[in-house]
């Protein structure tokens, strides 16, 4: 048997960052992983900490914060993350998203985050690949990218010099809470913690299940293209405003296909020099098979709007499940009525976004301090509540 003072479930990005934040406020912590560690979710996306796809206000706020850790994260892990802060830019292609462009950035420059409007020569300037009907576009200038793999593993090596002890392939297979200690039963022997934090993402609904809690999350499935260029095509995260619109399940314009698969261009230079291109989104259960439907989807979109990556060379392509919630707000949270029991987990594709200031915030609820961003809106009993008013 295996005791720590906090134990993590979960050894993703959000897990890994929680280890590094607890360990290094001088806690006791042990993380344990089903699989092999960052093998899930956080290897299956890109690696964008963004504000600029964020409702202003308490999303985009919280964006920051997380935006500023991560630049204190690239001083202080000893291992390099490929972090680089060129902000990002929004493309539009109608009128219509001109309009909702103006307003977005209005919204968001009066929560006082440095956004600006671009028009047609600045999209120009920006790449000679994009299309020349598109009309403009706006910009964030405080987004930054990383290479997710390894800034979880440079947060997991940093943990573990802080004396975190990490387990791979110990599956959890009960939980019960005995005289104030959590045993956890796993395919590694007994581990027993003083405080146990679920972050297990797309599968933290079965953690809860075993002390029988009904956690609201889905996972939702998102294809990545990964192409190498002959050519320099953009040196910064590109997305099309119909993005926005398919995040937050507005109506758009587009075929059939591209409708039915949440299809919309996410464009993302890598250090490395090949680009990844993105995006979908779908409910289909468990399942990470790669829909050739759905990649020939998302290289017409990309085409759409450079047209000249026709030309361009394919490398692989891979999907991944995004741990969803339908107010797409993660959970970050004490769960009432189970002391010690934390929720870290729903981030959708914001985990790598969010992943810092998570593990700082569950750092501070576990040590009762004040939390660097309001948590109301990350409750667990949220849901619940919400539930019992209709």
């Amino acid at each position: 048997m295996k005791h720590c003072d906090i134990l993590v479930v979960g050894g993703g990005i959000i897990g890994c960052a929680i280890a590094y934040y607890v360990s290094k406020s001088g806690r006791d912590v042990t993380v344990i992983e089903k699989g092999e560690f960052v093998s899930g979710t956080s290897s299956r996306c890109d690696g964008n900490i963004l504000a600029i796809d964020k409702d202003p206000g308490f999303d985009s706020q919280m964006s920051l914060v997380s935006q500023r850790l991560v630049d204190d994260l690239s001083m202080e892990l000893e291992h390099k993350f490929e972090y680089r802060a060129p902000g990002s830019i929004l493309v539009c292609e109608s009128e219509d998203e001109m309009v909702a462009a103006q307003k977005w950035v209005d919204r968001q420059k009066a929560a006082g985050l440095a956004f600006r409007m671009l028009d047609r020569e600045d999209i120009r300037q920006e790449s000679p690949f994009f299309a020349n009907d598109l009309l403009g576009g706006l910009e964030c200038a405080t987004d930054s990218t990383v290479n997710p793999y390894m800034l979880a593993f440079a947060l997991l090596e940093k943990a573990k010099k802080q004396g975190v002890k990490a387990f791979k392939q110990t599956e959890v297979k009960e939980i019960k809470r005995e005289h104030g200690i959590f045993v956890v039963e796993t395919s590694n022997g007994v581990f027993t913690a003083n405080h146990v934090v679920n972050a297990a993402g797309v599968w933290s609904p079965r953690i809860g299940e075993m002390l029988d809690l009904s956690i609201p999350i889905k996972p939702r499935k998102g294809h990545i293209i990964v192409a190498s260029r002959q050519q320099h095509v953009g040196s910064r995260k590109v997305m099309e405003f119909g993005y926005l619109i398919s995040k937050f399940g507005g109506e758009r314009r587009v075929d059939p296909l591209t409708e039915k698969y949440g299809v919309a261009l996410v464009f993302e230079p890598t250090e490395s020099q090949n680009f990844l291109i993105g995006s979908s989104r779908e409910f289909v259960g468990f399942n990470t098979k790669v829909n050739n439907e759905i990649i020939k989807s998302i290289a017409n979109r990309a085409i759409r709007f450079y047209p000249k990556m026709a030309d361009m060379m394919v490398i692989r392509s891979y999907a991944g499940l995004r741990p969803w919630t339908e107010d797409h707000l993660p959970i970050v949270s004490r769960v009432e009525g189970i002391p010690n029991f934390y929720i870290a987990a729903g981030h959708e594709g914001d985990g790598i976004s969010l992943a810092a200031v998570t593990g700082k915030v569950v750092e501070e609820l576990i040590n009762e301090k004040d939390t660097c961003i309001a948590t109301e809106p990350l409750r667990f009993e949220r849901f619940k509540e919400r539930v019992c008013t209709i």
